[in-house]
C-alpha cells in the first residue's frame, strides 16, 4: 500500500525542478517534463493543482512558464503532497501490545518529520547522492 502515489511523486519532482531553476525566469512545461521525465500532459494537470494551491505561479506569454510561488525554504513537502493527494494521514489507533504502540508512535513521528522538510532541504539528499558517487579506491 503506497503512501504516496505517482501523482505525489511527479508533483514533488516537478517542484524540486522548479526550486533548482532561476527564481526570476519561468520554466516551461516541456523543460520540466524533459528534466524530470514526467509526461507533459500529466504534468500540466499537476501544475494546475499546484497553482490552485498557490504553490506555483504561471506566467503567460512566449517566455512564460512556471515559477515557485514562494521561497523554496518556505514550501514544505507535506504542502505539495496534500495539494496533490488530498490529506496525508497516518492511522492513529492503539493495539493491545505496548511494544507495537511505541513502534507506531515512533513511525508516525518519523513520518511527520520527513514530510516537514522544505524544498530547499531536499538539496541535502543531492549532497548524499554526490557522496555516494565520489569514492576512492
Amino acid at each position: 500500500m503506497p503512501l504516496i502515489s505517482t501523482k505525489g511523486v511527479y508533483g514533488l519532482t516537478a517542484m524540486y525542478e522548479l526550486s533548482k531553476h532561476d527564481k526570476e525566469t519561468p520554466m516551461q512545461i516541456k523543460e520540466i517534463s524533459s528534466n524530470a521525465d514526467i509526461p507533459q500532459n500529466y504534468l500540466e494537470q499537476l501544475l494546475s493543482k499546484l497553482r490552485r494551491a498557490e504553490l506555483v505561479k504561471s506566467i503567460r506569454g512566449a517566455r512564460g512558464g512556471y515559477i515557485l510561488a514562494g521561497d523554496a525554504k518556505d514550501i514544505l513537502v507535506k504542502d505539495i503532497l496534500i495539494a496533490l493527494e488530498g490529506d496525508l494521514k497516518v492511522a492513529d489507533s492503539k493495539t493491545k501490545s505496548p511494544a507495537l504502540n511505541i513502534f507506531f508512535d515512533e513511525a508516525k513521528e518519523n513520518t511527520k518529520k520527513i514530510f516537514d522538510l522544505s524544498l530547499s532541504q531536499l538539496d541535502d539528499y543531492e549532497d548524499k547522492y554526490n557522496e555516494v558517487l565520489h569514492y576512492s579506491i
